[in-house]
């Protein structure tokens, strides 16, 4: 009875999930299935106290709706991402908005991804499980030792996770972050979009190929010259060596 008693009790701390949403219906669907997982599990239905419970409780992985009482979903996003103390936590846009302009802001405000209603739960307990892996690993990415990375007047601390152009500090979400990483560890290689998929935001993540296409504009951006990063025409990106 010991040995049954263990196996199934849960894991001694098990990873938190915030879901923003106010479909009470459908945050309630996803939390009976995410907890069945092991998640610790929280709902807020107000996007206000979504806010301030993200704050206070500083989940692993937030599911966040965009069309929510008190306060949008991506005022939310911009709020988090603009906090040092919840910039890096993943965030998952769940949302009945499906037009890719609506996905193009969600992603340049740092979501890590966006699934559009309706969606299927075990698509979306698959995504975080994704999720999961890539942040448990993402000390091994780019396959290198070195915890500095110093070229072309672009600098990445993997320990502090900061990025510099000129000394001074670019603000990066966490898959910008990534990207950096691979493309400088790498200068002069080119990497199909799918190999950085894969590497920055996941084996198995079910995106397409064009939101590669909106993280390296906005990196581009954020770096203050485009020609840094390379456009390998029909394959994908390379760093300039």
């Amino acid at each position: 009875m010991n040995q049954s008693s263990t196996e199934s009790s849960p894991p001694p701390n098990p990873e938190k999930i915030l879901i923003i949403e106010d479909e009470k219906a459908l945050a309630e669907a996803v939390a009976y299935n995410l907890k069945k997982e092991g998640f610790d599990v929280h709902i807020c239905a107000d996007g206000r106290e979504g806010l301030a419970k993200a704050r206070s409780l500083l989940p692993e992985f937030i599911l966040l709706d965009i069309m929510l009482p008190g306060m949008t979903g991506t005022e939310i996003l911009r709020e988090l991402k603009a906090n040092k103390s919840t910039r890096d936590i993943p965030v998952i846009v769940v949302s009945a908005k499906s037009e890719e302009s609506d996905q193009v802001v969600g992603f340049n405000l740092g979501a890590e991804d966006y699934v559009t209603k309706p969606f299927s739960v075990k698509v979306l307990v698959q995504k975080i499980r994704v999720l999961q892996r890539r942040v448990a690993s993402a000390e091994d990415l780019g396959g290198q030792s070195g915890d500095a990375l110093d070229h072309k007047g672009v600098k990445i601390d993997r320990v502090r996770h900061k990025a510099f152009l000129q000394g001074e500090e670019i603000d990066l979400t966490p898959t910008e972050f990534r990207l950096l990483e691979i493309l400088l560890r790498n200068p002069g290689r080119a990497f199909s979009r799918n190999q950085l998929m894969t590497s920055a935001i996941g084996e198995g993540a079910i995106v397409l190929e064009r939101t590669i296409d909106v993280h390296i504009k906005t990196l581009r951006r954020k770096l203050g010259n485009p020609d840094l990063i390379e456009t390998v025409r029909g394959l994908g990106y390379r760093f300039l060596e």
